[in-house]
């Protein structure tokens, strides 16, 4: 016994439906990612990495996308974000997407904010350790 009806065109190829929904059983090939795009995931998976150790500790949640299909931010938290990022690797197709529900917007940044960050984080330890051989050589001298 079924609890919802019987689809009249189960199996049937004319199924006018058919292109309306996207069965995760179906053989349809996957579309691989190009050399290019599998680096460029790989390498946003090493950002994120950063960019949570840097940004966590002070609040920030994860990360916002604007959305290029409906125009409007969408909210990820660090997991789901890493998520999605490996789940495009293996597939070869991003998840779908649903808005946040209600997030805080104040607990969330953009790429370019949390790369700006961890940028400014690298320069100021790297211009500390080029600072400090420095005046050991003018003290020295």
């Amino acid at each position: 016994m079924h609890d919802e009806p019987i689809d009249p065109f189960n199996g049937d190829p004319a199924d006018p439906a058919s292109g309306l929904h996207d069965d995760p059983g179906d053989d349809a090939p996957l579309d691989a990612l190009t050399d290019v795009e599998r680096q460029d995931v790989l390498e946003d998976l090493a950002d994120l990495e950063i960019y949570q150790a840097l940004l966590a500790p002070v609040g920030v949640r994860g990360l916002v996308i604007e959305c290029e299909d409906c125009r409007e931010p969408h909210y990820f938290d660090w997991d789901l974000l890493r998520g999605n990022l490996r789940h495009l690797l293996s597939s070869g197709r991003p998840r779908v997407h649903e808005p946040a529900y209600d997030p805080d917007p104040d607990h969330y940044v953009t790429w370019e904010y949390a790369r700006g960050y961890a940028d400014g984080v690298h320069d100021t330890l790297t211009d500390g350790n080029d600072e400090e051989p420095d005046r050991e050589e003018s003290t020295g001298s």
